[in-house]
């Protein structure tokens, strides 16, 4: 831990100092290009920042963050201006924090539980990491980690997002011989194909990219495990010693009501990953075209909703959001639902659609919705929504679903020994994150449905140490793997 007898301002000091909000492009400007919408701090702006941390003797920070970065010493080394220690530190436990940095959801993690965060505004964790890494990148400082001696073990890791990539990066430095096999053309996962660049620009994500190859990890694309290869080939065919399945939630979730397979209706999935990976708003210099009207409607009001909401805007779009409860309950991040209003996007709360209506010709034309209010709280303090018996139809030429998605199916459906619940999902032990299949693990949106990068990440670790104790034969854990369908995905992911 930090030491929190250092000189300068007392602590009640500290607490009294305003944070420094992260400066951003105009709404009138960014609207117009995909450029990435904070410009950043300065490293006086961040020094400052960092000086707003007590640096308390239990800091609850640490165990908001889903990796366990040593938050407090971490801010110390930036604000006495060592940015290469605090990179050090924050790598000890994150391969990702440029990415951490941009998408994690602090105000709901680490800043949730921030001690300044009681009487002000809490310290801006987020836009520190997000900092230290860029300046870490901009000025080439070292990060090739210590890496173990050879093993002798070769383990497979099956999807490059970020439980992927990091599980490979936790292997490897502890000397096995790691291969990542990706079904796209580029590595990422949903960091490329669900987060637009105004979010995460692509050159951070390839940088780590190259960092893994850079340590030796092998990346295979255009490979599909469970069509391509099996499990069983990977452990019986080609020499792996383990596997870490990290394929994500890809199959897209819609509401079953008349219409939405009318054409200009899609989900965020494929909205999204044709635009971000296939390049599609640039046809035809690139292959993949995308049909987008003039009036976008947008169902859903979590983080995805407003990566759709802020593209189809950039694109042209008059856009509003459909949300079937009112804006306080909106899962999206604070920030990414602030940047949205500020960008002269419609919202409709307490608007559930039950029709969408089409042309002649198929098309979406318009769209009906029921007025709904929010009940009050249920046992577990939320509030449902429920109909007023009261309906509104909006004209609408494109329609986009952003209602979450449930786990990819191509791996369970081509092995029969992985066991998941009636939902898809992965069911593994809840300690050591191994599936059913011996010596096969999961980790990320396979085995909790879609979550948050940072989530997948703390999985990934936590599996990436059960894994290196199983090919080394030390693994001395009493599996518990859930058989019944009933039972949930993983909920919480920390680095144990």
């Amino acid at each position: 831990m930090a030491n929190n007898k250092r000189p300068g301002p007392s602590a009640k000091e500290r607490m009294a100092k305003p944070r420094n909000e992260m400066p951003l492009h105009s709404a009138e400007e960014r609207i117009r290009h995909f450029n990435e919408v904070p410009t950043g701090y300065s490293l006086e702006q961040a020094m400052d920042e960092a000086s707003r941390c007590i640096q308390c003797k239990k800091p609850d920070c640490i165990g908001g963050c889903p990796v366990g970065i040593n938050i407090p010493e971490f801010l110390l080394q930036l604000e006495g201006g060592d940015v290469a220690g605090a990179a050090k530190t924050i790598r000890q436990n994150n391969f990702l924090p440029a990415a951490c940095g941009r998408v994690c959801p602090q105000d709901k993690q680490c800043e949730a539980v921030c001690i300044v965060g009681k009487k002000n505004d809490s310290v801006g964790i987020g836009n520190l990491e997000r900092f230290v890494a860029d300046y870490e990148r901009e000025h080439d400082l070292d990060r090739m980690p210590e890496i173990a001696p050879d093993t002798g073990k070769k383990i497979a890791v099956i999807g490059s997002g970020p439980a992927g990539m990091t599980a490979a990066y936790e292997l490897r430095v502890r000397g096995h011989d790691v291969t990542i096999f990706e079904a796209f053309h580029r590595g990422g996962g949903v960091m490329v194909y669900g987060i637009p660049r105004f979010r995460l620009p692509l050159e951070i994500i390839d940088e780590d990219l190259k960092l893994l190859e850079e340590m030796g990890v092998e990346i295979v694309y255009d490979m599909i495990i469970g069509r391509t290869l099996s499990l069983d080939d990977l452990l019986e065919t080609e020499g792996f010693d383990s596997v870490f399945i990290a394929s994500g939630a890809g199959l897209p979730k819609m509401l079953g009501v008349p219409g939405e397979n009318l054409n200009g209706v899609y989900s965020a999935n494929e909205y999204l990953t044709r635009i971000y990976l296939m390049h599609a708003n640039y046809f035809p210099e690139h292959p993949t075209p995308i049909y987008q009207g003039k009036k976008l409607a947008v169902i859903g009001a979590g983080n995805t909703a407003m990566d759709v909401l802020r593209t189809g805007k950039r694109l042209g779009a008059e856009v509003t959001c459909y949300y079937r409860r009112s804006h306080d309950e909106a899962p999206a991040r604070s920030e990414e639902l602030e940047h949205a209003e500020q960008e002269f996007i419609d919202f409709k709360w307490l608007s559930s659609p039950i029709e969408f209506i089409g042309d002649e010709n198929g098309f979406v034309k318009a769209i009906k919705c029921e007025v709904m209010e929010l009940s009050e709280p249920d046992d577990s303090g939320r509030r449902r929504p429920v109909p007023t018996g009261e309906s509104f139809t909006d004209e609408v030429d494109t329609v986009v679903f952003s209602l979450g998605c449930d786990v990819n199916p191509t791996i369970p459906d081509s092995t029969r020994d992985v066991t998941t619940n009636k939902w898809g999902i992965m069911m593994v032990d809840p300690v050591t994150y191994h599936t059913s299949k011996p010596g096969v693990f999961a980790g990320g949106d396979t085995v909790t449905g879609g979550s948050t990068v940072i989530l997948a990440m703390g999985q990934a670790k936590t599996a990436a140490k059960y894994i290196h104790e199983y090919v080394m034969g030390n693994f001395e854990y009493e599996l518990n793997v859930p058989t019944d369908p009933e039972a949930p995905g993983v909920q919480w992911g920390f680095a144990k």
